[in-house]
């Protein structure tokens, strides 16, 4: 593999989610989230759609994100790991639920502002940059009852508040922040992206759409927020990237692959650019939505825009016009996608395409010309502990040896990338399926899809892989000692 080439002080690190690894989901003040209502099992995938029943806890079903995988007790351990490998920077997100418990209080819960403190300490500790999103997946359950959750224009104000709490707060401590995760999310899991609960015969592309608009404004005030509190801190925004592919040169596949991208860009483009592009006004005719909007708005989305571009890449997808092709559809992944022939696939279905990864970064700084940050990309898999306790785990270094080199040719290609943190540096709760088998860490948890196990941490091949790639820069990705 030939060598590659990263800029000084590119932040090599890893990525996590609240909900996903801190577990102690009513310790400390906490309010129960959105997350903390999605079980394992079948119906997990229709709460995420939003065909919610009840908004607490069924008796009967597992919930993997109340214990996780207790980062809340064990982040000390987990981050003198991660400092091991060498990290410079580890993504993590704050939980609104345990800053104001019911999304709209009066006053900031201090037991879990205090918790951020410590766990932002322990970082900056072994040198490692905070880079901190302040909605990941995640919304108060309190305010998806009261207000029906991002629907409601109020939302806008109470994320506003909680945003500027964490600037306030944590203004020496953190110079990387996100708005919302994977916000185009809200399209296809929107109970997921914006805890939104549809009734029998509503107009779901109305409500999506509008709570996106209250999402990008909320954004818009968090980007003024932080510029102000923190003048020399960097705030982006995130999205699910994966070009699409036209299966074929048929000029009607072209075209609806060009749809499905703007589908995402659409919000990229307003938190970027700072406006809603022609393309989304249009689609707001032809499908009759009446986007309401107050006076500021259009200011504040054009005054406000973000300083980088974060965003998840795990896969390319492909669409078709033909009816029999798209009979082919792949498992797995939350867009849909037409199977790719030229690909392989994880074992959940996800295609593996590092090509399409250079692909992805260089149409984002192409169409945004602003920084880039890689905040996800990983392998879902199966690990198995040998008999020695050890997880050789040669698929995944495959895996990110090659997407970390196509990202360096990306580089090549002029496109600027301030950093790399790999999705589940240590195993965690998989957010789609609520499964702990489908693992992406370098550091093994034992514990199961039941919730059972002792919760004890294991080094894996991974683990030496990824600590030389961060020491020599990304220059060595070799896997030593071979498969």
């Amino acid at each position: 593999m030939a060598k590659t080439k990263f800029p000084e002080g590119f932040l090599w690190g890893g990525a996590l989610a609240a909900n996903q690894v801190e577990g102690a989901y009513l310790e400390g003040g906490k309010g129960l989230t959105t997350v903390d209502l999605l079980p394992t099992g079948e119906k997990r995938f229709e709460l995420m759609l939003g065909k919610v029943d009840s908004l607490r806890p069924v008796e009967g079903f597992f919930y993997p994100s109340h214990e996780a995988i207790d980062f809340y007790h064990t982040y000390k351990e987990d981050i003198a790991l991660f400092a091991e490998m060498g990290f410079k920077a580890l993504r993590v997100s704050v939980s609104w639920a345990r800053i104001f418990p019911n999304g709209n209080d009066e006053q900031p819960n201090e037991e879990g502002l205090q918790f951020y403190d410590d766990l932002f300490d322990e970082l900056l500790k072994y040198g490692i940059e905070p880079v901190v999103t302040i909605a990941h997946f995640d919304v108060p359950v309190h305010l998806v009852e009261q207000y029906g959750s991002w629907r409601s224009r109020e939302l806008v104000k109470f994320f506003e508040k909680y945003a500027t709490t964490l600037f306030e707060r944590y203004k020496e401590k953190v110079k990387y922040w996100m708005t919302f995760n994977e916000i185009n999310m809200l399209l296809h899991l929107p109970f997921v992206g914006a805890g939104l609960v549809f009734k029998q015969g509503e107009d779901q592309n109305q409500i999506k759409y509008q709570a996106a608009h209250h999402q990008l404004v909320a954004s818009s005030l968090a980007v003024k927020a932080c510029h102000e509190i923190i003048p020399d801190a960097k705030i982006g925004c995130m999205l699910a990237a994966g070009s699409t592919y036209p299966y074929t040169c048929n000029p009607e596949d072209i075209y609806s692959a060009m749809e499905k991208d703007r589908e995402s860009f659409f919000f990229i483009d307003v938190q970027s650019r700072g406006e809603y592009p022609g393309y989304a006004k249009r689609f707001f005719r032809d499908h009759n939505l009446n986007i309401q909007m107050e006076p500021e708005d259009e200011e504040l989305l054009k005054n406000h825009t973000v300083d980088y571009i974060g965003f998840s890449y795990y896969a390319s997808r492909v669409t078709s016009t033909d009816p029999e092709v798209l009979k082919q559809m792949t498992g797995g992944n939350v867009f849909g996608s037409v199977e790719n022939p030229y690909l392989e696939k994880s074992e959940w279905g996800w295609t593996i395409d590092p090509k399409g990864f250079r692909i992805t970064a260089n149409q984002l700084y192409d169409r945004y010309q602003k920084p880039l940050f890689v905040v996800e990309n990983g392998l879902g898999a199966v690990d198995e502990v040998t008999p020695e306790g050890e997880v050789i785990d040669d698929y995944r270094i495959d895996y990110l040896a090659k997407h970390v080199a196509e990202m360096a040719e990306a580089i090549e290609d002029g496109v600027e990338i301030l950093g790399y943190t790999s999705w589940g540096p240590i195993d965690i709760v998989s957010a789609s399926t609520g499964e702990m088998k489908k693992r992406y860490g370098y550091i093994y948890v034992d514990k199961d899809n039941e919730g059972n196990g002792t919760l004890k941490r294991l080094r894996k091949k991974s683990f030496h892989w990824y600590k030389q790639v961060i020491q020599s820069n990304g220059a060595n990705l070799e896997n030593e000692g071979g498969k």
